[in-house]
């Protein structure tokens, strides 16, 4: 049996990249983690770790233990966190991130909701970009994750982790106020062609379907600026500085001098997920419930919100 103590050294150097980040982080002697993980590796049987010029690697095998351990490490800690919370939903801990419009959509109506139910369950709320909170969840930090991804570039399936849908969004070409197609029903998206368009710039925003939408459309954007703040965005549209797509959960925010149309052909489908662990707490299951309503909640919002701006 591997020594779950032995184990969390291990995902430590290789996360810290050298023995004495690892200590440090560890609040160890650096003499203290070396012993453990050579203990470790006479009871495997192989070498688990390497160094480089570049610090301390895992080897084939020190791979595969740390992505074993990651997985049991947060089963333990999930274990310890429900029995802390054995009466129930009268204790405990729910960790959350979020992208940042849903968590101003999405997350604040689900919150408000579970907090009415069991206001003895504490809640840690952070912003954080599907490509930070679900390593994270992954690792035991997080308890669950609101992510996206798009049906044209899905993300890959996790043996770890369970996904469930909370929406389906539109994606809408936002326009300034005054802009000659602002008065169209819907545009083509080759009317657009030679405009400045605006796009996000982490890898999992919304700079990679606007740039296969264009290209699907027949040309390639011209991007003027970046940013993953959709008021931000917003601001660039009203001043001119370019078009961009927006998702149904920026609507609730969305200025009065931008106007949003449907596209020809329509832009691709975004899709919010709430992600956790496979084996997840009583707490947990909680707020998953109150966010799939709450997906349900703001998708007719959406629909009177767009009937509105029209």
């Amino acid at each position: 049996m591997l020594d779950v103590k032995r184990l969390r050294i291990l995902r430590e150097v290789v996360s810290k990249g050298s023995f004495s980040g690892a200590a440090d982080a560890l609040y160890l002697s650096q003499s203290a983690v070396s012993q453990q993980i050579a203990t470790l590796e006479r009871e495997v049987g192989m070498s688990l770790l390497e160094r480089t010029r570049e610090g301390t690697k895992p080897t084939d095998a020190g791979r595969v233990l740390v992505e074993h351990a990651e997985a049991a490490i947060a089963r333990l800690d999930e274990a310890e966190r429900e029995l802390q919370a054995i009466a129930g939903l009268e204790g405990g801990e729910v960790r959350i991130a979020s992208f940042p419009s849903a968590s101003a959509t999405l997350l604040t109506l689900g919150v408000s909701d579970f907090v009415s139910r069991y206001p003895k369950v504490r809640l840690n709320v952070a912003d954080a970009e599907p490509e930070v909170s679900v390593p994270r969840l992954r690792a035991g930090e997080l308890d669950l994750a609101i992510t996206f991804d798009y049906p044209q570039v899905p993300e890959a399936e996790d043996r770890d982790l369970e996904r469930t849908l909370l929406l389906t969004e539109t994606m809408h070409v936002a326009l300034p106020e005054s802009h000659p197609l602002a008065s169209r029903e819907r545009v083509k998206m080759t009317d657009l062609s030679e405009e400045d368009w605006l796009s996000g710039g982490c890898p999992s925003s919304c700079g990679i379907i606007v740039q296969r939408t264009c290209r699907d459309a027949g040309f390639e954007p011209r991007i003027g600026f970046e940013s993953d703040d959709y008021n931000v965005l917003q601001g660039f549209i009203a001043a001119g500085l370019g078009v961009t797509l927006l998702p149904d959960l920026a609507l609730p925010t969305l200025r009065s001098d931008v106007v949003v149309r449907p596209t020809d052909p329509p832009a691709p489908m975004r899709r919010v997920w709430a992600t956790t662990r496979r084996t997840r707490s009583a707490a947990t299951d909680a707020m998953l419930g109150a966010l799939v309503s709450a997906g349900e909640l703001f998708a007719t919002q959406a629909e009177a919100k767009l009937e509105a701006v029209a």
